[in-house]
């Protein structure tokens, strides 16, 4: 470990040399208003989203920057100013900045920023090891930290957000997560470097996870550490699925008895209308929590999506809580409710990506992007098609067009009613019997 600690700071000292020697932008040199998180987060006009280019089965393939330049300039035209990264140990991150700082110079009027992600593991993580060690630091985790500063200091004026870890400290990460104390001493450390002028000033850091992680959920969570962690975040990224608790935490999705009389699809937008107000009380709650231990500073949402796919839980046979439809619903209120609340949503996510469950082509978690592999915008976005917003743009030499061929009729018949409350709890109560 302390050889990592001495790259670390190497590293560091390297990267504050780049830096007093102009790397870091200023007012004077461009000429033009250093745009800062502060400025972006909770703005409306800068709308966000989640981003991974994967086109393949693995991220061993990995997209090409013209591939990256691609994606940005759909998003860009989507109306999209913030993306989402999740690590730095891969091209990926790196690509993308770059991506980005050739459209820059190639269009003025080009702006991108990013929120970049540091991926934090446990010791053992990812291991056969019989215990993972959740007070320490994988061997990487250094390594993946002074990567970011390097590349947060290498683009000042496009990185404006690091956040240390994605969903690094809920407990059921059981692979990998850690306890908060890693993830404060990596937010402190980035916190010193930007004092001392090792990174940009304007520089926000944070840390991104599931809304229970930031004292919303159980109080297991609520640890001196986890305290101290908010009082020193710039703000709060957390994450709300309602999708995912369709199956987990059910009893909001389920039609209620004096429902039942109602048309099928006024099933369905009752159902999602009671999806929204769960994301927004999981919001409350990490809000509440916060207040509770006197502190007062912003919180976003990191990550909130509803997937399109499914053969497990959330499909015909389990919760019937995933369609175009569906999602189209949930991205429209979402995006309506923040945008109303100065609220930034890093909507989950862009793209398809079908590495995330390679075995199994219909899980849902390949089936989360506004846009498929085939280049195809899906029910949420259908009206961007219409508006011409794509218009002479390509993803991998397609033009963007709609599923289903735009055929609302044809969508709607793979469209499912939610279950009944009866049919949940008998449902739960058959699994609870089968020892799930």
């Amino acid at each position: 470990m302390k050889n990592y600690l001495i790259l670390l700071l190497l590293i560091s000292f390297a990267v504050y040399m780049i830096s007093c020697n102009g790397n870091n932008r200023s007012d004077t040199e461009t000429g033009t208003d250093v745009v800062t998180a502060s400025d972006i987060l909770g703005n409306p006009d800068y709308r966000a989203i989640s981003y991974g280019g994967y086109r393949e089965n693995s991220r061993d393939v990995q997209p090409a920057i013209p591939e990256l330049k691609e994606d940005m300039k759909i998003l860009h035209a989507m109306g999209i100013r913030i993306i989402r990264t999740y690590n730095v140990h891969l091209d990926h991150a790196s690509n993308v900045l770059k991506a980005i700082s050739e459209l820059k110079k190639e269009d003025p009027d080009f702006e991108m920023y990013v929120m970049l992600g540091a991926w934090i593991d446990a010791k053992n993580a990812w291991t056969d090891k019989p215990d993972r060690i959740r007070f320490e630091d994988a061997e990487r985790n250094a390594i993946e930290i002074a990567r970011a500063v390097e590349l947060a200091n290498m683009y000042p004026d496009i990185v404006k957000i690091i956040a240390v870890g994605n969903e690094a400290m809920v407990h059921w990460a059981t692979e990998y997560y850690v306890e908060p104390d890693i993830i404060l001493n990596w937010v402190r450390h980035l916190k010193d470097l930007r004092s001392k002028g090792e990174l940009p000033p304007d520089l926000w850091i944070t840390s991104s996870d599931n809304f229970a992680s930031w004292g919303g959920g159980d109080p297991s969570y609520h640890k001196e550490a986890l305290n101290e962690l908010i009082r020193e975040v710039d703000f709060i990224s957390m994450h709300t699925y309602p999708m995912h608790d369709t199956h987990y935490n059910p009893e909001f999705w389920g039609v209620p008895e004096d429902e039942t009389q109602l048309s099928d699809i006024e099933k369905i937008d009752s159902a999602m209308s009671r999806a929204l107000k769960y994301a927004i009380s999981q919001y409350n709650s990490v809000v509440h929590y916060m207040d509770s231990i006197g502190v007062d500073k912003p919180v976003h949402i990191g990550e909130t999506g509803w997937a399109t796919v499914s053969n497990e839980f959330y499909g015909e046979s389990g919760a019937r809580a995933v369609d175009e439809y569906k999602a189209g619903e949930y991205h429209r209120m979402i995006r309506e409710w923040s945008d109303n609340n100065n609220i930034s949503v890093f909507y989950f996510e862009a793209f398809d990506e079908k590495w995330k469950d390679a075995a199994n082509p219909l899980g849902s978690e390949n089936h989360f992007g506004l846009i498929n592999l085939n280049s195809e915008a899906k029910y949420a976005i259908w009206d961007m098609v219409d508006k011409g917003v794509f218009d002479g743009l390509t993803r991998d030499a397609k033009p963007i067009t709609k599923t289903y061929n735009g055929n609302i009729d044809s969508l709607m018949t793979d469209v499912l009613v939610p279950p009944t409350r009866n049919e949940i709890s008998e449902r739960t109560e058959m699994e609870e019997a089968d020892g799930e």
